[in-house]
């Protein structure tokens, strides 16, 4: 029990996406990609472009490196799995109307198992409904996918709540994967991937 699930598609934040690939298995844990198909996928990466003519109020999107799933999503079985990291970008716009995803989720959530998310990545949490009374944050262009879902948007770097780790952007990973890999190393110490209540409280701390 030490593989994190990491779903994406077409329009994955790269930045978003790579990071926990790169840093969990640091700590022992193998992330497995997953995605609607099992091949390679277009990452993007989104800024706010620093000095431009006319200037953007939003991210703009270009392309970026590409990622490959090793497993499609209707084939994965979320009991082998300890953890599940949400990433951003314009791939979650459709990849929440996935099933097999929304699926997943659920298993998560219900069974008490960490799971990580980031920017657009809540509006995988939301269509799953799986924020009802629960606080998260994220980039503040979709704290609606929060508050339209019965969740509490905080605006800060950082929310844990329960098993739910959030952050706004990739900005705030320092803050962010401290808290969830604690999370992880004590789901896989109870051996059924579930953290303990006073768990959640002292990965927060």
């Amino acid at each position: 029990m030490n593989q994190v699930l990491l779903p994406i598609g077409d329009g994955t934040e790269m930045m978003d996406t790579l990071y926990p690939c790169l840093r969990l298995p640091e700590d022992d844990f193998r992330v497995v990609v997953t995605a609607p198909e099992a091949r390679r996928y277009h990452g993007v990466m989104h800024e706010i472009p620093p000095s431009t003519a006319i200037p953007w109020d939003i991210t703009r999107e270009q392309p970026s490196y590409h990622i490959a799933a090793t497993v499609a999503l209707q084939d994965v079985d979320p009991r082998e799995y300890i953890g599940l990291f949400l990433s951003g970008g314009r791939a979650p716009e459709y990849l929440r109307y996935d099933e097999d995803l929304l699926r997943i989720t659920r298993h998560f959530v219900d069974a008490g198992k960490p799971v990580g998310v980031t920017c657009h990545g809540i509006e995988i949490l939301a269509a799953a409904g799986c924020l009802e009374g629960r606080k998260a944050t994220t980039v503040a262009k979709c704290r609606l996918d929060v508050t339209q879902f019965g969740g509490v948007y905080v605006d800060q770097p950082v929310v844990v709540d329960g098993n739910l780790v959030s952050s706004r952007t990739w900005h705030d990973y320092s803050e962010q994967f401290p808290p969830f890999v604690e999370l992880l190393r004590r789901a896989t110490t109870n051996g059924n991937g579930a953290v303990r209540d006073s768990e959640f409280e002292e990965a927060a701390e």
